[in-house]
């Protein structure tokens, strides 16, 4: 697969670093002549220095016989523009990234119109990414949506954990709703657990479920103490402003702390539900003042990575259940990441997961199999796929329990869409002609095919 990134930032660079991994025919579009020389001397890339939204550059660099442009430059302009020239000298698919709301409001009409595949905004990932979060532990990992609705996240059991001793039988039992485990880590070995599966500590296990009912199940298995009703949020920009709109829409009591005057005004007119109040001096104060120890879930969203840190750092000191810290530098982030500070949130991360997820996908719809959909779960030892069950498919109606439905060691059907409705298949389930079917297997099966997940 041949790809061109255009722009050599934090999340370029990044993302020139997952996929150089692979074997891909990456070439990189930078205006500074110094990063494109430090890029191609680091990686195994090629270069080409110019810009992106020139023809010119785009054909030195390949376009006409590329697979996919991701442009990822400051303006969002020229990443369009990148797009639009690429698509036109024959590059198969292209990805914008847009910062700009009025952009990010139009993104469906843009990529109609402009023959834009992909386009995608930062700042709204990162609230889409936090109101996920909220209230979630920081031994809770969210995965991604699936299918649309299917939500895995990832829980690391610590040794005090009520899932301890417990097999995933006993879980069932008393949760009392459709749900799944999908995988097992355990000392660095994937596995699929059956019933009798004992859980034990160290061991990160995967969870599906209904998007809307995640939160809910992880409460009933003791993971989630808090519904996370009153949330705090320091920092009031625009991510800010996508994730009020998210909480509002779960009637959440939410804070918002800000340090530009004219902004909380913006904030105070637009949401008059929300207490938004200035906050400059002493962060320990203003928090105190805001009554940080009554909050469920705070949320810090700054644009300065130490005033994250220093307001995180104070609502653990208070026992706030449910903390999510916005961290931008790399030296920060795995600082954190080391000792857990409950959650992180990376912009260039979450950025960077979502376009490997989007390369992935055009990889496995380009190649000769049936993969509609494609992701990874369980430190990439683990593949979420989706397929439609065709006319061929061999267990057409054939219920769960049935004993000729027996599929391979370590794969499992994780849900079922069938039109509107999402199924988390129990014994009584099957798989009709036409359903959408998403498989969580393990990666050394490469399984292509539906037909392929059973012994």
């Amino acid at each position: 697969m041949k790809i061109i990134i255009v722009g050599s930032g934090r999340t370029g660079r990044s993302l020139i670093e997952a996929l150089s991994e692979k074997n891909y025919d990456i070439t990189v579009i930078d205006k500074v002549k110094s990063i494109v020389d430090d890029i191609t001397d680091k990686y195994n890339v090629s270069g080409v220095v110019g810009s992106g939204a020139s023809k010119d550059t785009l054909l030195k660099a390949g376009a006409d016989t590329a697979d996919v442009l991701i442009a990822l430059t400051p303006v969002d302009e020229i990443n369009i523009l990148s797009c639009v020239q690429a698509k036109a000298v024959g590059t198969v698919r292209t990805v914008a990234r847009v910062f700009q709301p009025d952009f990010a409001a139009e993104r469906k009409t843009l990529e109609k119109e402009q023959g834009i595949d992909y386009i995608f905004n930062p700042k709204y990932d990162m609230a889409e990414e936090s109101a996920r979060s909220i209230g979630l532990p920081g031994t809770v990992k969210p995965e991604g949506l699936f299918g649309g609705r299917v939500q895995i996240v990832t829980v690391t059991v610590v040794p005090d954990s009520p899932l301890c001793g417990k097999s995933l039988f006993e879980v069932r039992k008393e949760v009392d709703e459709p749900f799944l485990m999908t995988t097992v880590l355990r000392d660095g070995k994937l596995v699929v657990p059956d019933g009798q599966f004992k859980i034990e500590p160290g061991d990160s296990i995967g969870i599906a479920a209904k998007n809307d009912r995640i939160k809910n199940i992880l409460q009933k298995i003791g993971i989630v103490k808090t519904s996370a009703r009153k949330v705090m949020i320091v920092g009031g920009g625009i991510t800010a402003e996508y994730l009020i709109e998210m909480l509002l829409a779960e009637r959440k009591d939410i804070t918002v702390i800000e340090s530009d005057l004219e902004r909380c005004r913006t904030l105070m007119e637009k949401y008059p539900s929300v207490k938004v109040s200035y906050g400059v001096g002493e962060m320990s104060e203003i928090l105190e003042d805001e009554n940080i120890a009554a909050m469920d879930a705070l949320c810090s969203l700054t644009d300065a990575d130490e005033t994250n840190l220093v307001t995180s750092m104070y609502a653990w000191s208070r026992n706030v259940p449910s903390i999510l810290t916005r961290i931008d530098s790399p030296g920060h982030l795995k600082l954190l990441h080391r000792i857990n500070l409950d959650i992180t949130l990376s912009s260039s991360e979450i950025s960077v997961y979502k376009l490997i997820r989007f390369v992935h996908n055009q990889e496995a719809g380009d190649a000769p199999n049936e993969i509609e959909k494609y992701s990874t779960v369980a430190d990439g030892k683990g593949e979420v796929l989706q397929f439609t069950a065709g006319s061929d498919f061999s267990k057409k109606d054939v219920q769960f329990k049935d004993p000729s439905f027996k599929l391979r060691k370590n794969v499992l059907v994780a849900s079922i869409i069938r039109g509107d409705e999402l199924i988390i298949p129990g014994g009584l389930d099957s798989i009709r002609e036409g359903d959408r079917v998403i498989i969580v297997s393990d990666k050394k099966h490469h399984v292509e095919r539906l037909n392929e997940i059973f012994q």
